[in-house]
């Protein structure tokens, strides 16, 4: 049974019926972990977990001042955005998740970006009215959203930080100067990369003068973002979104090669973050809570886990057949309610709270056979907004993201998850920095068969997301775990997988990172590519699935509680690491 728990004064009470938290989450505040002495993947008192090993020194340096999570998030993201430039920066956006241990809330901040007022339902059409391919789409001035990284974070920090803000940034000015070796990941995406090299900043930066990239080793020094970091550090967010650093912005989305866009000074400086109410909702006994839209992220992974209610997956084999086929299953529904019915709420009407119903989903699991895969799925109904059809679209989200996880010394807890969504963005770059395409997460096409799509183009819309920053809360109100990936819309499955496996196999939070991918997203079963799963594809196979493989683009980063300490888990299919005192 799907049981959500509802809080009062006292401990955690059953109410015996699933509702949403709609609002901070409030749970009992519990002190921090504490353990004898740590051990190899342990910490005694706070820990990070980010995506490459410069930025998880740079958290663990604010945590050793003194810094709370947000201070040690912000240092960690400002070095990914120089190391990491593939995958996320501060000319993209993100979504965080914050929990206060002194308060008990839970509070999730959404800092995707939005489109300029220049956007418009058929601006990735082509002149016959069929939608570009997606490459003709992504790379110039036309796909990039207004950034959001910059003032959610400063959002954050105002409410959560305990550091000085100009501090967090010492970190990534002191590498951009002194440079970085360029990573193997790094190496090997510039090597495979077709159109960086049309942009200038971009050639000299990452390119040689014969127009080889940059090896794996060689140093990199980035001044021009050592000079960003340093007027951000000074005047704050309105540093960014107004003067120098915005006009570059604009500069490159007007002149871009390809697609020039139509950004404006205004549209930068009418930014806002926003505050979200998280969804929450309960798997076992433990409280599990996510972005809401427009991510679709938190509903889709609830559902997985609300539609597993039923099924006993304590008894299953880690990634076995019955494991990767349930688990299949319950992907495909919560894949088919996502593609209909997930936009930006500002814009759509999601059936948030219907979506995630205790008894919407006991009806939607009975769909579900344990000896037989149910094909491709409609979408159901989830409540009386769900009954206005909208048109199914799975659009097209990059796998160019990164996940960081927090705990510090005094038990609060920051999940992030940001991006720029395609490798490089839209490979244009403005004072030292890439720029998003995030704005290709959006439908091409604004009707379908009739219908609206949620997920349509629209001036000022943020476009849906599958990221899935996650908190995961005991039946005491302690939290237990932060975790997330990167990865495109198989985050919802990697994330999924992740807590089922903690939260039913009993594993360590590296174990369950450490376990095959598998999933579905409506379109066929999903095993990762030269896994051990593979073996058992015949099997699948004549469940009546479709099978494919895919290669390895998680990028896991989680924090558990346990009673020995802060136990790290960093998915080894990038080059992540969790450090802690």
């Amino acid at each position: 049974m799907f049981i959500m728990l509802s809080y009062t004064k006292r401990p955690w009470v059953l109410s015996g019926v699933l509702l949403m938290t709609l609002g901070a989450c409030n749970t009992p505040p519990a002190g921090p972990a504490r353990m004898a002495s740590p051990t190899d993947g342990y910490a005694k008192n706070y820990m990070i977990a980010a995506a490459h090993p410069l930025a998880s020194k740079a958290g663990l340096e604010m945590l050793r001042s003194g810094g709370s999570a947000a201070d040690a998030a912000i240092a960690a993201q400002m070095v990914l955005s120089l190391v990491e430039p593939q995958s996320s920066g501060i000319g993209g956006g993100a979504f965080l998740l914050h929990y206060n241990a002194k308060s008990g809330v839970t509070e999730s901040f959404d800092g995707r970006e939005t489109a300029p007022r220049s956007a418009h339902p058929k601006m990735f059409l082509m002149a016959n009215g069929k939608p570009k391919k997606f490459f003709d789409a992504v790379v110039g001035g036309s796909a990039i959203g207004v950034p959001g990284l910059v003032r959610m974070l400063e959002m954050v920090h105002q409410e959560h930080g305990n550091l000085p803000w100009a501090d967090l940034f010492r970190p990534a000015i002191r590498i951009a100067e002194k440079g970085f070796p360029v990573s193997s990941r790094l190496a090997g995406q510039l090597s495979r990369e077709k159109y960086l090299r049309e942009t200038p900043a971009a050639l000299g930066y990452f390119y040689h003068p014969n127009g080889a990239n940059k090896l794996a080793g060689t140093i990199l020094k980035n001044p021009a973002f050592a000079a960003t970091m340093r007027q951000i550090a000074k005047g704050g967010a309105d540093a960014f979104y107004t003067g120098p650093i915005a006009e570059s912005i604009v500069l490159a989305v007007r002149d871009a090669k390809r697609n020039k866009g139509g950004m404006t000074l205004i549209d930068l400086a009418n930014y806002r973050a926003v505050k979200r109410r998280p969804v929450c909702a309960n798997y076992r006994t433990k409280l599990v809570c996510g972005m809401g839209p427009p991510s679709s992220g938190g509903l889709s992974t609830l559902q997985i886990l609300g539609l597993l209610s039923g099924f006993n997956m304590k008894n299953i084999t880690p990634a076995s057949l019955e494991a990767v086929h349930l688990l299949g299953e319950a992907g495909a529904l919560a894949f088919a309610d996502r593609n209909a019915y997930v936009g930006d709420s500002d814009f759509v009407n999601v059936p948030t709270k219907e979506m995630i119903d205790g008894g919407y989903l006991k009806r939607r699991a009975k769909e579900i056979n344990i000896r037989r895969a149910g094909g491709r799925r409609k979408a159901g109904e989830p409540g009386i907004l769900g009954a206005r059809r909208l048109s199914p679209h799975e659009g097209y989200e990059g796998l160019s993201t990164t996940h960081l996880s927090v705990i510090d010394a005094n038990g609060n807890a920051v999940s992030m998850t940001s991006s720029v969504e395609n490798a490089f963005g839209s490979r244009q770059m403005a004072s030292g920095f890439i720029l998003n395409n995030q704005l290709t997460d959006f439908s091409f096409r604004p009707t379908q068969n009739g219908h609206d799509i949620a997920n349509r183009v629209t001036a000022g819309k943020r476009p849906r997301s599958s990221m899935s920053p996650t908190l995961v809360f005991n039946e005491d109100g302690s939290l237990m775990m932060a975790v997330g990936s990167p990865g495109g819309s198989r985050i919802i499955g990697y994330v999924a997988k992740t807590l089922v496996g903690v939260i039913d196999w009993r594993l360590s939070i590296q174990e369950a990172i450490n376990l095959p991918n598998f999933l579905s997203r409506n379109r066929g079963l999903e095993i990762e590519k030269n896994s051990r799963l593979e073996a058992l594809r015949p099997d699948m196979e004549a469940l009546g699935h479709t099978v494919k493989t895919f290669k390895l683009h998680s990028g896991l980063q989680g924090i558990r509680v346990t009673p020995r300490g802060l136990e790290g888990g960093a998915d080894k299919r990038r080059e992540g690491i969790a450090l802690g005192d």
